[in-house]
């Protein structure tokens, strides 16, 4: 099955630097773009840059390009049913500077069904605060995605850390 999963946000900033910096604090201790505090936090072996390895909780993969500022792409190691990549872009569009984030990629096996049934919709909620956390970090006041009944019930199974409660 082909998986074509794209979020992105618009940002009215100054500069394409300051979107870009959010991509460039990915894994580092000032990281002003990955959810850690809810999510698997992305750890990879060395700093980034073409040849680090890492991931997050179950999903690792190596990083293939890396222009500061612009884009990370990383290719998928595991699972071994995902085929593909995922990328942290940014660039100016009409209206501002836009943060976006892809994955593309073929699943088989076992895959297939859990793209679907579990990946996709954890994925989509960890992207979207993501961008909710890169907002905050650009000065931008935006509404907190909301995750859904089935995403909370998946996070329960798997464990995952809360989320805390606004204002706390």
């Amino acid at each position: 099955m082909r998986v074509n999963n794209v979020h992105s946000r618009v940002f009215a900033v100054d500069s394409l630097e300051q979107v870009g910096a959010l991509i460039d604090s990915l894994a580092t201790a000032d990281d002003r773009l990955w959810p850690h505090e809810t999510w698997p936090a992305v750890r990879f072996d060395r700093p980034l840059g073409v040849g680090a390895r890492g991931g997050h909780g179950p999903v690792r993969y190596d990083i293939t390009e890396y222009q500061p500022a612009r884009r990370l792409r990383c290719g998928f190691t595991n699972p071994t049913g995902l085929h593909g990549y995922h990328e942290w872009t940014a660039r100016p569009v009409p209206g501002g500077y836009e943060l976006r984030h892809s994955l593309i990629a073929n699943t088989t096996g076992w895959t297939v069904l859990s793209w679907p049934l579990m990946w996709r919709p954890l994925h989509d909620a960890l992207v979207e605060d993501a961008l909710d956390k890169a907002a905050g970090h650009l000065g931008i006041r935006a509404a907190r995605t909301w995750w859904s009944g089935y995403v909370r019930a998946l996070r329960r199974t798997a464990k995952v850390r809360r989320r805390p409660k606004v204002g706390v």
